[in-house]
Order: structure tokens, then sequence, then C-alpha cells
């Protein structure tokens, strides 16, 4: 069994669009997970995650707060408990519009590094 705790034992990243990322399972999580990523993010008030797109298909759980998903052209409003599927290479954002944190849950197949984190933190995306 291998046990962690996601805030203490996970530092994570602070990203420009205003989160605190922390990868729990994949290549680059604490545990390498040998299929899938799975990771939780802190989306701050006005903060969220920019628009991209990948080959992966991802989840995203919201598990406390308010916010917006943007899905191929789409936007759906989201609250506490709420779940999304994003198919393979479909553009998608994530925005917190509340005045809380907004905590999610997100996992994606094959496990890989998405290509988005390295260019959100080069000023590449916003």
């Amino acid at each position: 069994m291998v046990k962690f705790n996601i805030f203490e034992d996970i530092e994570g990243v602070e990203f420009p669009a205003g989160r605190r990322g922390r990868v729990m399972y994949g290549e680059n999580g604490k545990v390498n997970g040998e299929y899938f990523c799975q990771g939780y993010s802190v989306v701050y008030p006005g903060g969220g995650i920019p628009v991209h797109q990948h080959e992966t298909v991802e989840t995203y759980t919201i598990l406390s707060g308010t916010g917006e998903m943007y899905v191929d052209g789409e936007k759906q409003p989201l609250k506490a408990g709420d779940s999304i599927y994003i198919d393979h290479n479909q553009c998608h954002g994530l925005k917190n519009t509340g005045t809380d944190d907004m905590h999610v849950m997100y996992v994606y197949a094959p496990k890989m590094i998405v290509d988005h984190w390295a260019q959100e933190q080069a000023g590449e995306l916003k």
C-alpha cells in the first residue's frame, strides 16, 4: 500500500493562471501511475486553467466551489459534485467564478506530462 497526504506530502506547482496543482499519480506525480494521471488543483477566485487541448481523455470533478467549464465552444456552470468528461483533442478550460477557492480533482489517460503546463509557465497560455 502507498499512502500520502495531498496537502502535506506534495508541495505542488503554482500556475500563473491562478491555481496550485498537485500531481498525485502519473509520470511527474508522487506515485508513477502505470496507465493514468490523477491530480488535485486548488483554483483561486478569478483563476483558472487556460483553454488548451491534448490527445488524452480527461475528467474534472468539482469537489467544492463554483465556476465555468468551456469545452469545444460550449460553456457550462459548475458547482460541487459536477463531473465533466473531455474527449480526445477537445479544447477545454476552467474558470473559478466564485468568491472561494475551487477544489478540483482531474484524471486523464493515458499517462503523460501534458504540454499545456509548460506552455502556461512560459506565458504562452493565459
